[in-house]
């Protein structure tokens, strides 16, 4: 039941304002076992079979043992000491670092987390006189020291002293640059601990961190994130995340606003964002500024500040990318509480050094980052139009499936967005945004190539798939119908066409290897004509016409344009729905001659594919996935009919 308790406990602290990064740790310990969160796992969301079980007594009695002085040897040394306390069953796990500390305490529960408003004071140049000023003896203030055995040793050492003097073991740990430990024998005692540490503080804050919601040029935005997206990878396997609100404004104004981000303040800082953001100005040559960079370091910054606009978070995925944008705006946090406390201490050169080659913390951020298997499109990024229903969905779906981060355009916001948290829940957090667009109109089509931009940082596939159908002969067929089906099946393609191609070419730019894709969900009817059908098989036509023409013009900046023409979608609601399908409309019109049923119009259309059955999302997903892989095809019109259609 106690590791039922430890894991409730954990969510509750597991939270961006106590923990981010898959930081934080906890433990509960009965006489002899010691059950502490293994690295690499998430305070937020760890079930009780994550804490990996030790021998406590083996932990205890790593902290007698002699080590080598250099640091590299005594940690690997200690580190083997420690996994070798790991209980049998538990091999396959590794428990976090801190574990020694943890197993320190005589308490049963222990909490540790690094909240921004307590690192504001840990982070401060006067912390720990500050400390025993606010605290008094009721918080034992722990120097900068180095993670890992020493700073277990250090501790042990420093809890002797305490308990000499107080008679008792230290409950509350404030940690220089690090966090905080708490340790009791309940919840319900750590709880009220943090609390009362959280109520004394605030009372001490002039000032808190706001992220109110700020305007910004989304236009200068959406320049720059392709950019930042390609040179942080050539092959566009990256993701730029955007971030800009009243917090960040304060920060980005200018150089100097920028100081106290310039060197970091914790080790999380270090794992997730380097040691140091790259600071451009917002006209700047973004490749050199970014190669000096990493001629430098020697390596690519994780966190790019633009001055007057916000920053850029940068990642090999959405996961990574998210991590360091929390990290960096946790560091924003810091440092504004950090005024409250006479101001600001970064972490000195010589610390930033031992975290940057630390092999436990760089064991934490891959095991954060660690993804599946690679798929056909992982690290693309695509927007579905029409993607709330039907065939759009089901585009969407397989697109995520094989890995491409998925924008869900549609009129119909709202079903755009369940799509999307749907996506999102099958395949991961991040994986989809939703956008309502209306393809008709220029401002909207704009917004959602921005929506696009700014989520992920670029563009790589753009399906035109919205369409509307009216069927009808010359004398039922209203003009006004007509300019409907031509004004979203045409102008609808030509409009997203214009926006999407706008942040493909910028990554081009930047990788002549590069290239992106478009592809115009169109119809049978666009390769031949259809009775009492016209208006939607011209704007079909017209749009085969347009694919041809825009490959020509497109071959030049590594972007193919291909059109796949599907057969009847039978099953979904464009034919099936009982009021305004086209089974309807065809029976209503007298379309199919004979019919006298839904279902005698069905079997016409069915006879007339020589597979008996109609298209599916997946035959249409499957022909979008060939063209997105296929490097020598552009201008196509690929039949998806069962062989109705033979070219």
């Amino acid at each position: 039941m106690s590791v039922e308790l430890l894991t409730e406990m954990s969510h509750k602290y597991g939270t961006v304002e106590y923990a981010i990064a898959g930081g934080g740790n906890t433990s509960y310990k009965d006489e002899d076992t010691l059950y502490v969160k293994g690295s690499g796992s998430s305070l937020a969301d760890i079930t009780p079979e994550q804490f990996v079980a030790m021998d406590l007594g083996m932990l205890r009695g790593v902290l007698t043992k002699k080590y080598p002085e250099e640091d590299a040897a005594r940690e690997a040394a200690a580190l083997a000491d420690m996994m070798a306390a790991r209980r049998p069953g538990e091999q396959d796990k590794r428990p976090s670092v801190e574990c020694l500390l943890h197993a320190i305490f005589p308490h049963r529960y222990v909490l540790h987390v690094h909240p921004a408003l307590i690192n504001g004071l840990t982070c401060a140049v006067e912390g720990e006189e500050l400390c025993a000023e606010i605290f008094g003896g009721k918080a034992l203030w722990i120097p900068l020291t180095k993670p890992g055995y020493t700073l277990a040793a250090a501790c042990g050492g420093a809890f002797s002293v305490y308990e000499q003097e107080t008679g008792a073991y230290p409950q509350i740990v404030i940690l220089q640059n690090h966090g905080i430990f708490i340790a009791a024998d309940t919840t319900d005692e750590i709880d009220a601990m943090m609390a009362e540490v959280a109520e004394t503080l605030e009372a001490r804050i002039k000032q808190s961190p706001v992220q109110a919601e700020t305007g910004f040029d989304a236009d200068l935005a959406c320049k720059i994130a392709p950019a930042l997206r390609m040179l942080y990878s050539p092959e566009g396997h990256a993701v730029a995340l955007f971030c800009a609100n009243a917090l960040t404004d304060g920060f980005v104004r200018d150089r100097d606003a920028m100081k106290p981000l310039i060197e970091p303040f914790s080790p999380d800082h270090i794992v997730y964002c380097r040691d140091t953001p790259l600071f451009l100005e917002p006209d700047c040559d973004y490749a050199a500024a970014f190669a000096a960079y990493k001629r430098e370091k020697g390596y690519a910054p994780k966190i790019a500040a633009v001055r007057g606009l916000g920053f850029f978070a940068l990642g090999k995925d959405v996961k990574e990318a998210q991590t360091a944008k929390l990290v960096f705006l946790d560091a924003m946090k810091i440092a504004v509480y950090a005024d409250s406390f006479r101001g600001y201490l970064p972490l000195p050169a010589w610390f930033t050094d031992f975290i940057l080659h630390w092999e436990a913390e760089n064991y934490r951020q891959k095991a954060l980052s660690a993804g599946g298997a690679g798929r056909r499109l992982d690290g693309r990024i695509a927007i579905v139009t029409g993607g709330a229903q039907g065939i759009g969905q089901g585009i969407a779906g397989v697109l995520a499936r094989e890995g491409a981060y998925v924008v869900i355009a549609d009129l119909n916001k709202a079903g755009a967005e369940a799509c999307a948290e749907e996506l999102n829940k099958t395949y991961g957090p991040g994986k989809a945004a939703a956008a309502g667009a209306d393809v008709t109109d220029e401002q909207s089509v704009k917004r959602m190539v921005d929506t696009a931009v700014l989520a992920y940082g670029g563009l790589d596939i753009f399906i035109s798939n919205a369409g509307i159908l009216f069927a009808g002969g010359l004398s039922e067929m209203t003009r006004e119908r007509f300019e409907l089906v031509a004004k979203v099946n045409y102008t609808g393609y030509f409009l997203g066409v214009k926006y999407a191609v706008a942040p493909m070419k910028i990554q081009r730019a930047y990788s002549k290897s590069y290239t992106a894709d478009i592809v115009e969900v169109n119809s049978k009817s666009g390769l031949t004509g259809s009775n009492k059908n016209f208006a939607y098989a011209g704007s079909k036509f017209g749009g085969i016409g347009l694919t041809q023409s825009f490959a020509l013009e497109l071959v030049d900046f590594g972007i193919k344009v291909n059109a796949v023409c599907p057969g009847n979608i039978l099953d979904g609601p464009l034919w099936s729905d009982p009021e305004k399908g086209l089974f309807r409309q065809y029976l209503d019109t007298g379309k199919v001659p004979g019919a006298k049923t839904v279902a005698d119009v069905r079997r016409f259309y069915e006879d007339k594919v020589p597979m008996k059955r109609g298209c599916r999302p997946e035959d249409v997903a499957r022909a979008i996935l060939y063209a997105i892989e296929q490097q020598y095809e552009t201008g196509q019109a690929i039949p998806v009919t069962g062989g109705q259609i033979m070219k």
